[in-house]
């Protein structure tokens, strides 16, 4: 858990700084100047979308030239949406796609939880078994739709709730979600490879993946 908390604690100092340019407030006319500031330091910063939701159409984009996919999600509800439909149709043929979503089993030390506990305080709609139940629906979306893609890999995982990764070969959409709003609302960074925030995507990912455990489809998923 140590790495993981460390991980953590970088990539919130890192994006403090990258999020400053938050104050641009995703202008595109300005992702110039963003983007020559991230060459002179480093950081691999290109976009930042003022809303997470804002960034799927470049997400599809990103998708149709990758040779890899990594997906740690805290919901996975942009999983089932446009943008990645042709990779589960198989119009898209990565080499390997990976995708993370929370253990949504009832459990005395569930993360799913503490986040949950979270939301509620700014949308009391959100209850424990509302987030669970929403990350099960897309667990057996996704178990459904990769059932026969031997290239796709469903892990489930345990640990904090702190952010959203997409990654590929080239660039990742990296999203360090909020205590007071929802990931939907929360500021996404586009960082390009190889650079600072690109490796920090990627050690996120890979250390909940290490994490983790594979998802098997079962009879409450339809497929036996």
């Amino acid at each position: 858990m140590t790495p993981f908390l460390l991980g953590i604690g970088s990539s919130l100092i890192a994006s403090a700084i990258a999020l400053g340019f938050g104050l641009l407030r995703g202008s595109r006319p300005l992702w110039w100047l963003i983007a020559a500031c991230s060459s002179f330091t480093g950081t691999g910063l290109r976009r930042v979308y003022r809303r997470q939701s804002s960034a799927e159409q470049d997400i599809a984009r990103d998708l149709r030239r990758a040779r890899w996919i990594k997906v740690l999600s805290g919901r996975g509800n942009v999983l089932t949406r446009e943008a990645f439909s042709p990779v589960w149709s198989g119009e898209l043929s990565p080499d390997s796609v990976q995708v993370l979503l929370p253990d949504s089993r009832p459990r005395g030390d569930s993360w799913l939880d503490r986040r949950s506990h979270d939301i509620e305080r700014f949308d009391p709609g959100y209850t424990p078994d509302l987030l669970r139940n929403q990350v099960r629906t897309n667990v057996d979306y996704l178990a459904h739709v990769t059932s026969l893609r031997s290239n796709v890999e469903l892990h489930e995982f345990n640990l904090p709730n702190t952010c959203r990764v997409i990654a590929t070969d080239q660039a990742a959409f990296l999203t360090f979600y909020s205590s007071s709003t929802h990931g939907r609302n929360t500021p996404c960074l586009y960082v390009r490879a190889p650079s600072l925030l690109y490796t920090i995507a990627l050690q996120q990912f890979d250390i909940a993946w290490m994490h983790s455990s594979p998802i098997h489809p079962t009879v409450s998923d339809g497929l036996l």
